[in-house]
């Protein structure tokens, strides 16, 4: 299929649209008329949603090509029904969206899509999607990436291992080395970093799940030892060996021996394939090599079949091929790459197997990252960077300051100034020279910024009664010169912006272009919510109605959100407890302050007053705000279940809870989970039934009255999904049905004669057994039933027709049938064909009609 599916929407990039048939593709051109941009141009990729015709998202990702993860730049929700365009810019944003997965989006006939997928492929061997919540914004990805200990280069993603790291000392001493052995041999030990997090071959080992503590580990060449510091830090009993820095240390068999990033600085290929060959001798089960790949070369003299560095180290750059074919040649066996340059030797071949059967079902072992040391980055640097460098630190303070007042800064305005005297001659000459090394485009936002800052200042301060220009500081005066050119000017320009505040039209275009840049939710042209740390970054308008209420107030961070009342002139804010740090906060008080009255109300939530959970919360936030991803993720969890009207102010929270526990769901940080709690006998499964009729029910049970009752809560889960997806809608229909089996516990199932198939059948729903095995692992729930004075054959059709159930077998039109709900989804229609004999014999059907 054609493009990338995520839910119920499908994106493609504009370069698929000629796959598509005409009339479709008229449908986009149609969105993208309707808000006057040009596909290809301004949008680049499309998303469509299944269940709305009219609906047509474009999205601006103008370095999807560039980018290996490209960034949201601007986006246009558009209803072609409604004739309704909703934008978004991210062009401000610290943390915008980004797009993976980017082959999905193109054609199959497009000459970038195989290098695009083998990206994707690196990403998925290393980990970065085992967590969809954390990959979705460009700070969490990035942060994502270097605790795998990867970086980005180009299209590709390669492991740290052990770069190269130069400082100035490293500098000069490597400029004094020679190329004899004696000179560089004894670098190599300079190759090992102090890594801020877990090695990627470590990552990788734990996660597929080997470093639950159960097998041994032997870090081989283990340099400063990091990674073994970390791993007893979480229990695992390891150790490790260095010729260099722990030369001491046994060298002795272990389950894991991890061989990392040492084969590839060893310039001798002989004493390369024996310390390969070593290595392999003292793993009891599992060998970890892992190397510098030929990506990560980053230039140096050649010398025998590597390179050596600019410090002196010698460095074998390998391709994934090559590493293969050396082990292969070398220990005459085939390794398993799992990463970009980290492959698996295995001596256990059982292990071997399990791990090829399980690789993609096992769960990462969350490790505790070692405390980092600093390092510094390695550069190659010119004269004049060399002069940055040494005067690095005042010229970024200048920088910062110039940036600060978005002009130039005066002398007396600098912490710096004989340091830059010293350096440079004077301060002009010092700003001359960070102009030919900084991006001067942010001297103008500044400037600009700095001119609407300065404007929303005059504009308060007529409001609140301003000082005469005598009392106001130099650097405010040199603004006015710089900005306004005089006092008189900059009062006019802040009166103008006060007066606006009074003229609704302006304030509702303020609010949208403020909803557009992600601050706030702009509800149906009535008010813009959003958190008070996003007040400063508003258009001066809506910053100078904030700052009106808060000369009245005092200061609106002492609440979490504010609503500003685009018709009626008034502000109100929120405070609720713990708002950065619950999914679902409650709000504790609620103040309004009415400008045009000059008056305020205040309400405080509690015992008389239920406080109110706030739903959406990610609405009012930004993608910068902390947990964000998570908030995301919850509420499109919560939105998903489809029990709740969120419209207005959202269902009561004590009705909210209510539902909630109903449908066996409960809160656990950012997380929606199921209900661990085993509830009572009577308690609602579904509209209709309770847990009783389900487990208390079907002929064995009424003869021994046994105590069916099941001991895992997930199986009360299952029977109330089952009640919910598929019983409910059914009862909905034909009216209340006669349950002839149910739940099945263990006690019960040897109570009933004949042979029962519990592995299969899904009656025993999540228990187990006496070894703690599941009794069937399908898991699920399933009943029997029928509906009195109806054809089983119209109500097994109908099940078909319109439940998400998972089996359904059918025994004949007269008979009960049986059907499950279960995470397989399988959707199989089974026929329970009785033989002349009297031998039943299932036999998978297509189509009930065939059956009529």
């Amino acid at each position: 299929m054609l493009g990338k599916r995520v839910g119920d929407y499908l994106y493609f990039h504009v370069d698929s649209l000629p796959h598509f048939d005409e009339e479709f593709r008229k449908h986009c051109q149609a969105a993208a008329t309707l808000v006057g941009i040009t596909l290809g141009i301004h949008a680049h990729v499309i998303r469509i949603e299944a269940n709305s015709k009219s609906s047509v998202a474009l999205l601006a990702y103008p370095d999807f090509f560039d980018d290996p993860f490209p960034a949201l730049q601007e986006s246009w929700l558009i209803d072609l029904e409604a004739g309704t365009v909703r934008h978004r810019s991210y062009v401000q944003s610290d943390n915008p969206p980004i797009l993976h997965r980017k082959e999905l989006l193109l054609p199959p006939d497009h000459p970038r899509r195989a290098e695009f997928a083998a990206l994707t492929q690196m990403a998925e061997a290393i980990g970065l999607f085992d967590d969809p919540k954390r990959i979705g914004y460009r700070k969490q990805w990035l942060a994502l990436i270097e605790a795998k200990d990867y970086r980005i280069q180009g299209h590709t993603l390669v492991p740290v291992g052990n770069c190269e790291q130069e400082d100035d000392a490293g500098t000069k001493e490597s400029s004094e080395l020679h190329l004899s052995t004696a000179a560089w041999q004894t670098q190599r030990h300079r190759t090992a970093l102090v890594r801020y997090g877990f090695s990627a071959p470590i990552q990788s080992l734990a996660r597929h799940g080997f470093l639950d503590g159960t097998w041994t580990l032997l870090d081989y060449g283990c340099g400063r030892g990091d990674d073994v510091r970390g791993l007893r830090e979480n229990g695992i009993e390891a150790w490790g060996w260095d010729p260099y820095y722990a030369p001491d240390e046994p060298l002795q068999p272990a389950d894991i021996i991890n061989l990392g990033f040492v084969i590839n600085v060893i310039e001798n290929i002989d004493e390369r394939a024996e310390t390969l060959r070593r290595a392999f001798s003292l793993a009891q089960r599992l060998l970890v090599v892992s190397v510098m790949l030929a990506d990560q070369n980053t230039g140096g003299q050649p010398f025998r079949d590597g390179i050596l560095t600019a410090r002196g180290t010698f460095q074998k750059y390998y391709t994934q091929r090559e590493i293969r074919d050396f082990i292969e040649q070398v220990l005459g066996e085939s390794p398993i790459p799992v990463a970009p340059g980290v492959l698996y030797i295995f001596r256990d071949q059982d292990a071997e197997q399990r791990f090829l059967v399980n690789r993609y079902r096992r769960q990462s072992l969350a490790l505790r990252q070692p405390s980092p040391l600093l390092r510094k980055p390695p550069s190659k640097r010119s004269r004049q960077e060399r002069k940055y460098l040494e005067y690095q630190d005042p010229l970024d303070r200048l920088w910062e300051r110039w940036c600060q007042l978005g002009r130039k800064p005066h002398p007396d305005e600098v912490t710096d100034l004989d340091v830059l005297r010293k350096g440079f001659g004077s301060l002009g000459r010092a700003l001359g020279f960070l102009a030919r090394y900084r991006d001067l485009e942010e001297i103008e936002k500044a400037r600009h910024a700095r001119i609407e800052d300065l404007t929303v200042y005059f504009a308060l301060s007529q409001f609140e009664g301003r000082k005469p220009y005598r009392h106001l500081e130099p650097t405010l005066k040199r603004d006015i010169k710089a900005f306004f050119g005089s006092h008189t000017a900059a009062l006019e320009a802040g009166k103008t912006l006060l007066f606006q505040i009074a003229d609704s039209e302006l304030i509702l275009k303020a609010c949208r272009q403020a909803a557009g840049q992600g601050l706030g939710w702009l509800e149906e042209n009535r008010y813009l919510q959003l958190h008070t740390s996003l007040v400063e970054r508003l258009p001066p308008i809506l910053r100078v109605y904030v700052g009106c209420a808060a000369a009245l107030y005092g200061d609106v961070t002492h609440a979490d959100l504010v609503k500003i009342h685009i018709q009626s002139g008034k502000l109100t804010l929120m405070r609720f407890d713990d708002f950065e740090g619950k999914a679902l906060p409650r709000m504790i008080e609620r103040i309004k302050i009415k400008l045009r009255d000059q008056d305020i109300d205040f309400f405080t939530y509690g015992d008389a007053y239920p406080a109110p959970f706030l739903y959406h919360k990610s609405r009012y936030i930004n993608e910068a705000f902390p947990h964000y991803p998570e908030q995301v993720a919850f509420e499109g969890h919560l939105d998903s279940l489809g029990l709740f009207d969120f419209s207005g102010y959202g269902p009561p929270p004590d009705r909210f809870l209510q539902v909630l526990e109903e449908n066996r769901w409960q809160i656990e940080g950012f997380h929606l989970k199921r209900s661990a709690t085993i509830p009572p006998l009577d308690a609602p499964c579904g509209r209709y039934l309770t847990f009783r009729d389900l487990i208390e029910c079907g002929e064995t049970w009424r003869q021994t009255r046994i105590d069916n009752r099941p001991k895992q809560p997930e199986s009360y889960n299952a029977l109330h999904d089952l009640a919910i997806h598929v019983l409910d809608p059914l009862i909905d229909y034909f009216g209340m049905i006669r349950l002839t089996f149910g739940f099945c516990s263990p006690a019960l199932a040897r109570k009933i004669p004949g042979r029962i198939d519990r592995k299969r059948d899904q009656h025993a729903a999540w228990e187990r057994n006496r070894l703690g095995n599941l009794i069937c692992p399908r898991l699920g729930a399933a009943v029997d039933f029928v509906v009195e004075d109806e054809s089983m054959l119209e109500v097994a059709k109908w099940i078909v027709a319109n439940t998400p159930f998972d089996r359904l077998y059918f025994y004949g039109d007269d008979r009960p049938i049986h059907v499950s709900y279960g995470p397989e989804h399988s959707r199989r229609v089974i026929w329970m064909r009785c033989t002349a004999f009297g031998k039943i014999l299932p036999q998978r059907v297509s189509s009930l009609e065939s059956l009529g």
